[in-house]
């Protein structure tokens, strides 16, 4: 029997929606893929041809809020913003996307973004890494810094990126007041060492 597009969407809809319940509910290590399935109304063994594990579907929800972010951010204008306000802008909007996933972001983000992990383009972690630093390139070499950016400069901002959403994703400050300081800080971080590299 085929299954149609349709179809095969709903279920995936259904497996992010069962999953992000559970995940907030019950908590990111107590989720099993077969509760997930269970409560998306699909076979353990279904929930599988659209997904491999658990953290395959949280990088899926991450993904896809990261994705609407950077949508709403391109839809601004930012001609009149320095290099270092784009970028804040452009962090602080996927953070506010994704705040409705905070309570399991920061054990699933350990996993998705493990530095220690071998890099694969089958990765959704890697995917989200990859799109996230072409997208800062492009924004820094329209502030008239040369391209493209060395391979230092890139590990040093997503090294960064990754410290300040695993702080933002715990920050007990109430509007998240402690991440904000911490994102600018580290944003003045990474800029001095693009004017060092000039």
């Amino acid at each position: 029997m085929r299954i149609t597009a349709e179809a095969k969407l709903a279920t995936s809809q259904r497996i992010l929606g069962a999953a992000t319940h559970l995940f907030t509910t019950a908590g990111w290590e107590q989720t099993t893929t077969r509760e997930i399935a269970a409560a998306a109304g699909i076979a353990t063994g279904t929930l599988f041809n659209y997904f491999q594990c658990k953290e395959a579907i949280a990088a899926s929800l991450i993904a896809d809020a990261l994705d609407d972010a950077r949508q709403k951010f391109a839809s601004q204008p930012h001609d009149q913003e320095s290099l270092e306000e784009e970028l804040f802008s452009l962090i602080w909007s996927g953070l506010k996307r994704l705040r409705r996933y905070r309570k399991f972001l920061a054990p699933a983000a350990e996993t998705i973004f493990s530095p220690l992990a071998q890099y694969s383009p089958d990765r959704t972690g890697d995917a989200i890494r990859v799109a996230h630093l072409e997208l800062v390139e492009r924004i820094v070499t329209s502030h008239g810094i040369a391209g493209p950016l060395s391979a230092l400069n890139l590990q040093l901002y997503w090294t960064l990126y990754l410290g300040v959403f695993a702080w933002w994703a715990a920050d007990p400050s109430p509007h998240q007041e402690d991440t904000l300081a911490l994102l600018d800080q580290s944003l003045k971080l990474f800029t001095a060492s693009l004017r060092r590299d000039k």
